[in-house]
């Protein structure tokens, strides 16, 4: 359920466009919605979509299009390892299936303890850095690999830590 706190958050981010631009803002009510309730809901899309005057389906493109929005509660750290051909010629796809070992879930799964998310996601723009990753699509980790990536999920693990 939207507040009307959130709907005021809202007005700031569509106060920066022109009136009849309204929509422009769906990105940044997005992420205000996922940032107070942890992830995006259809319900959540539909009051989106009513308040900036846009299509549902519209608002669930934005959504479904950025694997930034989640569509479903994920852990207390997201993990997103960039699997895309430079990362996988550099060690991507072995730092993901290193992950899915440490924390006993597959790709798109969440720990039982509700600690950790593990997803697969496009390129991150660091190639030079491969393989790389973010953590709560916020924080961009390099070289994640052996010790480095053990440091990061044990160090989140053990202080609640940021990356």
């Amino acid at each position: 359920m939207i507040t009307e706190a959130t709907k005021e958050r809202f007005a700031r981010e569509v106060a920066k466009y022109p009136a009849e631009h309204r929509q422009s803002a769906v990105m940044a009510c997005l992420a205000i919605v996922q940032q107070e309730q942890g992830h995006i809901t259809q319900e959540a899309e539909a009051q989106i979509a009513e308040y900036l005057g846009m299509p549902e389906i519209a608002v669930h493109e934005v959504t479904t299009f950025y694997n930034m929005y989640n569509q479903q509660p994920v852990g207390k750290y997201k993990l997103a390892v960039c699997t895309n051909l430079p990362c996988q010629l550099r060690g991507g796809l072995q730092t993901l299936r290193a992950l899915e070992a440490k924390l006993g879930i597959a790709m798109g799964e969440t720990t039982a303890d509700g600690m950790f998310t593990l997803q697969q996601c496009e390129c991150l723009g660091a190639c030079a850095d491969a393989p790389v990753m973010l953590v709560n699509d916020r924080n961009m980790c390099s070289f994640m690999e052996g010790e480095r990536l053990e440091q990061l999920v044990e160090g989140l693990r053990s202080t609640g830590g940021q990356a």
